[in-house]
């Protein structure tokens, strides 16, 4: 169980990107309608990932990198890139859907770009530290967060 909620939440970041794509593409062609689906759809998957992530970081706690000592400073400097540019990305998220489910088209319109470039460099970022942790090296104790991050 170990390692299919980090798939899991994985997974559903990845979609969520995916889907951020799409939507640009259907806003590029003026399609309103499929746009709003698509980043609605992208929205639900993004907060299927935060529901997992944070119910596996209270119940389970989280997994420690267990590869080399001489990169795990590297390691850990992306990882809080990630968790920075993940909590950025999500409250950029929100504001970008709230002006859109709002009408405040302009709004939404100049940080929407911003938004979506950032959430794809968060889940690429994302899936990378999952890669390390799960397919790259073997995985790390799994403990409370702050104790698999220090």
């Amino acid at each position: 169980m170990h390692t299919i909620l980090p798939a899991f939440s994985t997974s559903f970041i990845v979609i969520s990107a995916i889907l951020v794509a799409f939507g640009w593409v259907q806003i590029a062609k003026r399609n309103i309608a499929k746009h709003r689906r698509l980043m609605t759809w992208a929205a639900v998957f993004a907060s299927l990932f935060f529901i997992v992530y944070m119910s596996r970081t209270i119940f389970v706690g989280n997994t420690e990198f267990g590869g080399p000592d001489n990169i795990k400073t590297i390691y850990l400097v992306f990882l809080l890139f990630h968790i920075t540019l993940a909590t950025v990305g999500g409250v950029m998220g929100i504001i970008t859907l709230i002006w859109g489910f709002k009408n405040q088209l302009a709004k939404h319109r100049k940080i929407g770009p911003i938004t979506s470039v950032v959430w794809f460099i968060t889940a690429i970022t994302g899936a990378t530290v999952y890669i390390l942790l799960y397919c790259v090296y073997p995985g790390g104790e799994t403990k409370p967060l702050l104790d698999a991050i220090f």
